[in-house]
């Protein structure tokens, strides 16, 4: 029997008929398939005359399909593959219609948004990092005159006091004209004396002026700690939503993020909780409304009766 079945999976049939042939064989009823996999007998009858575009969810279809499928005793993985191929018009169909949405473009240009601020915000701490640089801390390095600079311009203010030309300035002396009336030259070697020690008593003032230098030049330097500690660590912005769903019974549950990451992907049953995060808006996909006991959106509940449900399913997005 199993290899009859096996065989139907792969005969060019549409899948919904393969299905409904195995039904048949099987003895049972729509409503029998509908109630032991806990959907409406609407659904398997829609599946049965490939009438997908009744089921919104292309992943719900699958689900639904695969478990029909075991059911009767039919090959799942044959079978899902030629569903496969069934329903690559239906997808394209379905892409054009949400490229169509003005929804989607509103989203899209939301992203930019976000996305071009994120940048600006970046490169605007960038700058200010990059002034706050420039502005103080190197101007303040440049102050500060090294010692050995200090030293130089010091030993250039002070006078040349070198013996040899205190003994020039004698010889001079000595060699200039005497007229015979004047006392001997011995008489003028007072005078010359006079104007070297006069000479040489500034000598302590100039060398008071460098030892000053070195405390005005380094009061800049008590700058740099304030200019290194006035940059600010940019604040990073984010878009975190939390969801929380119970479930009084069973229900294909589905919820994705704004990035597109799916969050949940899966069956839960009655007694199950739901508690995710993810990066907002959140899309969230409900299989069996009647199942889902509360939600609540950031710890705040959501009215199910604002979204529109079809089939007892539902499908909505959450935003902040």
């Amino acid at each position: 029997m199993a290899s009859e079945d096996n065989a139907q999976t792969v005969s060019g049939e549409p899948v919904g008929q393969q299905l409904q042939r195995a039904r048949e064989q099987k003895g049972l009823s729509a409503a029998d398939v509908a109630k032991a996999q806990h959907l409406r007998p609407a659904v398997i009858e829609a599946i049965e005359a490939g009438k997908y575009e009744q089921i919104d969810s292309e992943l719900f279809l699958k689900g639904y399909v695969r478990a029909y499928a075991s059911h009767v005793g039919l090959d799942t993985n044959a079978l899902m593959a030629e569903l496969d191929r069934e329903l690559e018009p239906l997808r394209q169909k379905r892409e054009q219609e949400v490229e169509a949405n003005p929804l989607v473009d509103i989203e899209r240009r939301r992203r930019r948004k976000r996305r071009a601020a994120k940048f600006t915000l970046i490169v605007g701490m960038l700058a200010l990092a990059a002034y706050l640089v420039f502005a103080f801390v190197l101007p303040g390095t440049d102050s500060v005159l090294p010692e050995d600079l200090v030293e130089e311009s010091a030993s250039d203010a002070q006078p040349d006091l070198d013996p040899d030309n205190e003994t020039n300035l004698e010889a001079e002396a000595a060699s200039a004209p005497v007229d015979s009336g004047t006392e001997p030259a011995a008489a003028v070697e007072p005078e010359t004396s006079e104007p070297v020690e006069a000479s040489i008593q500034p000598e302590p003032a100039i060398v008071e002026a460098p030892e000053e230098q070195p405390e005005t030049a380094v009061v800049p330097a008590q700058t740099l700690e304030p200019a290194l500690a006035s940059p600010v660590a940019p604040a990073e912005i984010t878009d975190t939503g939390r969801l929380q769903i119970t479930f009084t019974g069973d229900c294909w549950v589905q919820i994705s993020d704004a990035t597109g990451n799916r969050l949940v992907n899966s069956l839960q049953r009655g007694g199950d909780q739901v508690d995710v995060s993810g990066e907002a808006p959140l899309r969230v996909v409900i299989g069996a409304v009647d199942a889902v006991g509360s939600i609540r959106f950031q710890g705040e509940p959501v009215d199910m009766s604002s979204y529109r449900v079809v089939n007892n399913r539902s499908e909505f997005t959450l935003t902040i």
